[in-house]
């Protein structure tokens, strides 16, 4: 009998010693916690920096609106640790409380810039600038969509006006606080229907795009691709990180524009698992790294196009591919200007870049609700402005079609831009849209010659649904 209580015990103690080596081995510490506080730091200092001279917003406002999401903010309005240098135009957010200082300015061209955590303001001349003159016409006289000056005698015919005030309400007056509209634009057949503010904002205001940038670049790609100077199935042909030895036998060789277009690089997800704000896209969003280091050095994990994965870095490496083809550093730089914005009437807007120069066209673009309107109006015009093509039908049958990797999600996603998911019969299963956190929504629906941009700075668990603004919207405006 005690030989079978010993035996008993004994298997008890291996069972106890087995548990307590697997619990052992559970990473249930946070080994990158000063990560998310540097990050955090460098997410408060651009959001302050472009808010106050990007935005020409209050530090009021800054802490209510662009700050909200944050779950931690540094301070308060009233005073913590954080600077504002207002001669320098720029932020220091961070301290011994608070964690690694990061600081941000303002560069003429660009918005702010993020620095590098051991970079001082000192070293602000060295940070990018644009010096480019904008076009010789004055938009406070000239006609829209070039200018600013609206005809509100000619307004477009059988449009439901009661409908159409109700769904601009729908917008606005929303049951959570969560969901905060600060602008609402619909333009019908070219023309501007619904222009409506929050209180603070203003038809001048630029406030970040968030991914709706996305849409932006793919816009600039479709113009090279249109040129000939990119291929979407050609291999992107950059030099992947780390540069080891038989770097030409690096599976990633295969990936072409249109799997990163198509978010189905195939490259490892470093904004998955929790860590976008610890070690992925975040160290270059807001802490000074290299957007195109840190883009470039990912494994391959899955064979290029066979999955979708929503990567902030993919978007980069089509930016990179871009710099590449454009190959003169000031060309690079003038690029967005000169081959997009100024020829639409975007002069609002400005395609923010890293520390070393490189645009972070997958977030980091301010601009105005007009400039957007603008910017969906060229596609709903099939990619023409004011009789000459910049866009090509081509191209915008690319970006409207489903990724063959968005089949499992609900076919809901094309080339940088957002598709109506399958099995939504509310809305035009045509329309189309550039979206981005906080509820930066370009709606574009062909079928009724309609553009609605919706400017958000929700924050918590958001939840804005832009299909359901669409349906509102449509309710009023007949097929064309």
């Amino acid at each position: 009998m005690r030989n079978i209580v010993a035996a008993h015990l004994a298997l008890i103690m291996v069972i106890v010693t087995t548990c307590r080596s697997q619990a052992d081995h559970l990473e249930d510490f946070d080994y990158f916690a000063a990560n998310r506080a540097t990050i955090r730091n460098g997410i408060q200092a651009l959001l302050t920096c472009n808010g106050l001279f990007t935005s020409d917003r209050n530090l009021k406002q800054i802490f209510d609106q662009e700050l909200a999401y944050l779950t931690n903010p540094v301070g308060t309005i009233e005073g913590g640790e954080y600077l504002i240098d207002r001669e320098r135009k720029a932020v220091a957010i961070g301290g011994p409380e608070s964690g690694t200082i990061i600081r941000a300015a303002f560069r003429q061209g660009v918005g702010c810039v993020v620095m590098a955590p051991h970079q001082k303001f000192a070293d602000i001349d060295d940070l990018p600038r644009l010096n480019l003159p904008y076009p010789d016409s004055d938009p406070t006289t000239t006609p829209w969509p070039m200018g600013d000056v609206i005809d509100a005698k000619n307004r477009p015919k059988n449009i439901d006006w009661t409908v159409l005030g109700a769904a601009s309400n729908w917008a606005f007056h929303r049951e959570t606080g969560e969901q905060d509209t600060i602008s609402l634009i619909v333009v019908h057949k070219g023309q501007i229907i619904v222009e409506r503010y929050a209180d603070g904002v203003g038809m001048m205001t630029r406030t970040r795009s968030y991914s709706a940038a996305k849409s932006i670049v793919s816009t600039l790609i479709g113009i090279l691709v249109d040129d000939g100077r990119l291929k979407l199935d050609k291999p992107l042909g950059i030099q992947w990180l780390p540069d080891v030895d038989g770097h030409h036998d690096d599976p990633r060789n295969d990936i072409t524009l249109r799997n990163v277009l198509n978010m189905s690089s195939g490259l490892y997800p470093v904004d998955n698992f929790n860590m976008e704000n610890a070690t992925g896209s975040g160290v270059a969003y807001w802490a000074g790294a290299s957007s195109v280091d840190k883009a470039r050095d990912r494994a391959l994990i899955r064979t290029p196009g066979t999955h979708w994965e929503y990567q902030n870095y993919d978007t980069l490496l089509a930016v990179f591919a871009m710099k590449q083809a454009l190959a003169d550093p000031k060309v690079y730089a003038e690029f967005p200007r000169m081959a997009l914005f100024d020829r639409i009437g975007m002069r609002n807007t400005l395609a923010s870049t890293d520390r070393f120069g490189d645009f972070i066209l997958s977030s980091q673009v301010y601009t105005t609700a007009r400039d957007l309107a603008r910017l969906g109006l060229l596609y709903v015009q099939g990619g023409t402005w004011l009789g000459e093509r910049l866009v090509s039908k081509d191209w915008i049958r690319f970006v409207r079609t489903p990724a063959p990797s968005a089949v499992s999600r609900g076919s809901d996603y094309g080339g940088h831009f957002v598709l109506v998911p399958d099995g939504r019969t509310d809305v035009p299963k045509t329309a189309y849209m550039a979206a981005g956190n906080r509820g930066q929504y370009v709606i574009i629906v062909p079928s009724h010659d309609t553009v609605i941009v919706r400017r958000g700075l929700d924050y918590g668990k958001q939840g804005f649904d832009p299909w359901d603004l669409t349906r509102e919207v449509l309710k009023a405006i007949p097929l064309k």
